[in-house]
């Protein structure tokens, strides 16, 4: 039985997740720039194509201000190249007018035919420091804007944020039906809990100790069901997984061995969410581990020694990450990101060692929420106004 109710209780799969390296975030050496895993479209896409091919079956398309791809962009190029896995769009509330992010998602998930999902981001714009609180409400606008456009004939909003007229819904209605495209969101503050509760419908936390992940589930869960509501969860994190468990640990150590910790906190420093609760947490992880790294059995916090936000791996033989996935699982996590450096060289790692033994899904389709057929919708088969 699950630690809390979860939405899918009774799915004996995963939506197992890859990673798109859109933020400058592909190494040899972690720390090494290497101008052959630079965020270009070429090698980007090279990794989302791959992941498709090895059997992942969402993908998360990140957003940051530091060179490389646009996520939307990124997106709607990867559209006809791809036709099985789902992309996993990072939206940063509030960079585009609410009305126009509506229509953008419309489009996106016309293009994709309903393999679009969506990552609620509430960081800083470059060149701001906004109020947490205020970020927030922000993005929980935005949300509720959006939800208007998937269930409604029209949009109005009056808020705190935004005051905006009511216009048709048209030209935002996506391709997926019953709620549009599923919500995934991350963040560890009050406010952020509240907003993920109350309108969201993946929670996904970062790589801590099985006993801190049960206790974030707990509080999401408390306000999801003040709301009514339950969720699902999903996990985001690092994979090195070899033949043998000395091998993983190897590489481990080999990924950090030419590593400047002064250009590490540079490289953390960089990025928008580096000042928030979740980075702080992951940042207490790593000076709590042990003198190899390792917060808790196979836990390695050395990734975040060079990057912000989700910074721990699972390190392992195949057998060890298998049965610690199935300790998530029965823990009620659901969805998982997976990455590792080279993202291209351990995503097939990963297919060869573990994939394989893994029921996979894909929660849109779960959700009952991607139609069989063009759905009545003004993009699609709907009557043309």
């Amino acid at each position: 039985m699950t630690i809390v109710p979860v939405r899918s209780e009774g799915l004996d799969a995963s939506e197992v997740s890859w990673f798109a390296a859109l933020c400058s975030d592909d190494y040899r050496w972690l720390g090494v720039p290497d101008g052959d895993l630079r965020s270009s479209w070429e090698h980007c896409a090279h990794i989302v194509t791959q992941a498709e091919e090895l059997g992942f079956r969402n993908i998360l398309c990140p957003s940051s201000y530091q060179v490389g791809q646009d996520t939307l962009s990124f997106v709607a190029g990867c559209a006809p190249i791809t036709h099985r896995i789902n992309l996993l769009a990072a939206i940063r509330c509030g960079e585009m007018h609410p009305y126009m992010l509506a229509r953008t998602v419309a489009t996106l998930d016309h293009m994709l035919k309903g393999r679009l999902t969506l990552n609620v981001i509430s960081s800083d714009f470059p060149g701001e420091t906004a109020d947490s609180a205020f970020r927030y409400q922000r993005s929980r606008e935005v949300v509720q804007i959006l939800r208007q456009a998937w269930t409604q004939d029209h949009m109005e909003h009056h808020g705190q944020v935004y005051d905006l007229a009511r216009v048709s819904a048209d030209p935002a209605k996506p391709y997926q039906q019953n709620g549009g495209p599923l919500l995934y969101f991350g963040g560890y503050s009050p406010d952020a809990l509240e907003l993920c509760g109350e309108h969201c419908d993946v929670y996904l936390m970062w790589p801590e100790t099985q006993d801190q992940l049960a206790e974030r589930m707990h509080a999401v869960h408390a306000v999801a069901e003040r709301h009514g509501r339950v969720l699902d969860y999903g996990l985001r994190v690092h994979m090195i997984v070899r033949d043998t468990e000395a091998e993983a640990r190897e590489y481990a150590e080999e990924l950090v061995s030419k590593l400047d910790d002064e250009f590490g906190r540079l490289i953390r420093e960089r990025a928008l969410d580096q000042g928030s609760l979740g980075v702080a947490h992951q940042t207490r992880a790593r000076e709590l581990a042990d003198k190899f790294g390792y917060i808790e059995p196979r836990l390695w916090t050395g990734i975040g020694r060079a990057r912000s936000g989700c910074g721990a791996a699972l390190v392992g033989s195949a057998d060890q990450v298998l049965s610690r996935i199935e300790e998530y699982r029965r823990m009620g996590i659901r969805a998982f990101i997976f990455s590792g450096y080279p993202h291209l060289d351990e995503a097939r790692h990963f297919a060869d060692h573990v994939l394989p033994h893994l029921k996979t899904c894909s929660l849109p389709h779960e959700y009952g929420r991607v139609p069989d057929h063009t759905p009545p919708t003004p993009l699609g088969a709907g009557e043309r106004r």
